[in-house]
C-alpha cells in the first residue's frame, strides 16, 4: 500500500471533466474541445501561463453546475431559456476550492454576451469569459453525425455573425488566428484530443498531493450527490461511514484518507445515468436497472484513468460487488475483493438504508439490521466488517449523520432551490 500519494492535475481534472460529458453521444468531449478552443485562442493573445490555466480549467469544467443528464442535452441543444443557473451553481461549486475561485469566475460569466457587459474588452475577466463564451458556442454548433471539415466554414460564419452583440470583434479575431488551420479543426473533433490536452496542455507538469485530491473528491461528490435532494448527502454518508469502519478495521491513517476519497467518489458513474431513473419513485424496471448498473463501470474507468489512482478506483467501484460473484457490474469473487472495497460494500448499504429515497423512508436501526444480516447471513458481504458495524452501530450512525447533516446544510443553502 503507498504511503502517500501525488497526480497530475491535468490528468486529474481532464478525467473528471470527462465523466461529466460520459452520459450522451451528444455530450462526449464537449468541456475538452471548449477548452482545446480558448487554450488556442489564449495562446495567440499572448495570455500568461498562469492565465492560460485558469481559463482551461474554467473550460474543462464550465458545465459543472449543470446537474442533470437532461439539462447538459438541454444545454447542447440550445434550448435552455435561462442560460445564467447552472452558471451560477458552477461558481458556488468551485469557490469552496481557493485555488480555482479565479476560473469560478470565468464560469459564473461565461454565458453573458459582449453587449451586455459594461467593462472594456482589457478587463482580464471580460476576456477570458468571452474567450469561453466563444468556443462553447462553437462545439455546441458543431454536427457531430457530419465530417468537420464539411461544416467548418459555416461554423466560422455563425462566430463572426456574432461580432459586437454575443462576441467583441476581438475576440472573433482570435478565434479566426486558429480556424484557417485544418489541423485546429481535426485535434477538435480527434478521438485523442484527452491526451493532446493532457501532454500538451498549460498545466501538465503540476503534481498535488492528498490534500488537494481530497478537496477535488469533495467538489465532485457534491456534483453526484445534488442531483437530487434524496441523494443530497449520500456520498458524504458513504464517505464517512466507510473512513471510520477502515479506522475501527485498523488501517493506517493514509488507507483512511484514501477511503474517504473512494467514498466521495464512489458514485460518479452517476453522471451518466439520467435523473429520470435516479429519482423514479418505485421499483426500477429491467430495462431501466440495466442503465442503472453501468454506473460504476464508469466510476472505475474514469478514475482508473487517473494515475496513482488504481487503489481508490477499485474500492470506489466495487461497491455493488458480492463475495460470490452474483454483484455487478465485474462479477468479482471474494478472492478479487480488497478489505477496502469490502469496507466500501457495507458502507454504500448501511448508508442507503438509512436514508430517505423516492420510494421509502429511511429505515429503523432494527431494519438495517435485519437486512444486513441477511447479507452476512448469505456470505454476500464480509462478516468481520459487519460485525464491526454492529459492534460500533450508535457510534457509525452519529458519525455519518454527523458528516451529512454538514452537507445538508450546504445543499439546502446554495442549491435546493434548483429542485
Amino acid at each position: 500500500m503507498q504511503r502517500n500519494i501525488t497526480v497530475n492535475l491535468g490528468n486529474l481534472v481532464l478525467s473528471l471533466s470527462d465523466a461529466m460529458d460520459l452520459a450522451s453521444p451528444l455530450l462526449i468531449q464537449h468541456q475538452q474541445r471548449t477548452a482545446l478552443v480558448v487554450w488556442k485562442m489564449g495562446k495567440v493573445a499572448n495570455l500568461s501561463n498562469e492565465r492560460l490555466e485558469k481559463i482551461f480549467i474554467a473550460a474543462l469544467l464550465h458545465d459543472i453546475g449543470a446537474f442533470s443528464l437532461e439539462e447538459k442535452i438541454s444545454l447542447r441543444n440550445f434550448e435552455v431559456e435561462n442560460l445564467e443557473e447552472h452558471c451560477i451553481r458552477g461558481e458556488l461549486l468551485l469557490n469552496n476550492i481557493p485555488w480555482l475561485k479565479d476560473s469560478a469566475r470565468i464560469i459564473r460569466f461565461h454565458h453573458k454576451e459582449w453587449q451586455h457587459w459594461e467593462e472594456t474588452i482589457e478587463n482580464p475577466l471580460v476576456l477570458e469569459s468571452q474567450l469561453l463564451s466563444l468556443a462553447d458556442i462553437l462545439e455546441r454548433a458543431i454536427n457531430r453525425e457530419h465530417y468537420i471539415l464539411h461544416q467548418n466554414e459555416d461554423i466560422i460564419s455563425k462566430i463572426e455573425s456574432l461580432s459586437g452583440s454575443s462576441l467583441h470583434p476581438q475576440v472573433i479575431d482570435l478565434f479566426n488566428s486558429i480556424s484557417h488551420s485544418e489541423e485546429f479543426w481535426l485535434d477538435l473533433v480527434s478521438p485523442r484530443l484527452y491526451s493532446i490536452l493532457l501532454h500538451e496542455g498549460p498545466f501538465r507538469k503540476i503534481e498535488i498531493d492528498y490534500s488537494d485530491i481530497s478537496i477535488i473528491a469533495q467538489l465532485f461528490r457534491n456534483i453526484i450527490d445534488f442531483r437530487s435532494r434524496f441523494t443530497s448527502t449520500h456520498s458524504s454518508g458513504v464517505a464517512a461511514a466507510a473512513s471510520l469502519l477502515a479506522k475501527i478495521f485498523g488501517l493506517t491513517d493514509v488507507e483512511i484518507g484514501f477511503m474517504e476519497v473512494a467514498g466521495d467518489l464512489h458514485d460518479l458513474g452517476k453522471l451518466a445515468i439520467p435523473n429520470s431513473i435516479l429519482n423514479k419513485p418505485g421499483s426500477l424496471t429491467k430495462e431501466e436497472m440495466s442503465v442503472m448498473k453501468c454506473h460504476t463501470y464508469y466510476t472505475y474507468l474514469v478514475i482508473n484513468s487517473i494515475g496513482g489512482l488504481n487503489q481508490i478506483a477499485e474500492w470506489a467501484a466495487y461497491h455493488h460487488e458480492r463475495l460470490d460473484g452474483s454483484g455487478y457490474p465485474f462479477h468479482c469473487t471474494a478472492t478479487e475483493l480488497s478489505t477496502g472495497s469490502r469496507i466500501m460494500m457495507v458502507a454504500d448499504i448501511f448508508t442507503a438504508l438509512a436514508e430517505d429515497r423516492p420510494y421509502r423512508k429511511g429505515m429503523s436501526k432494527d431494519g438495517i439490521v435485519q437486512i444486513i444480516k441477511q447479507f452476512s447471513d448469505r456470505r454476500l458481504l464480509d462478516t468481520r466488517i459487519i460485525s464491526l458495524l454492529f459492534e460500533n452501530y450508535n457510534e457509525i450512525f452519529s458519525y455519518v449523520a454527523e458528516k451529512q447533516a454538514v452537507a445538508r446544510e450546504f445543499y439546502e443553502k446554495q442549491f435546493s432551490f434548483i429542485h
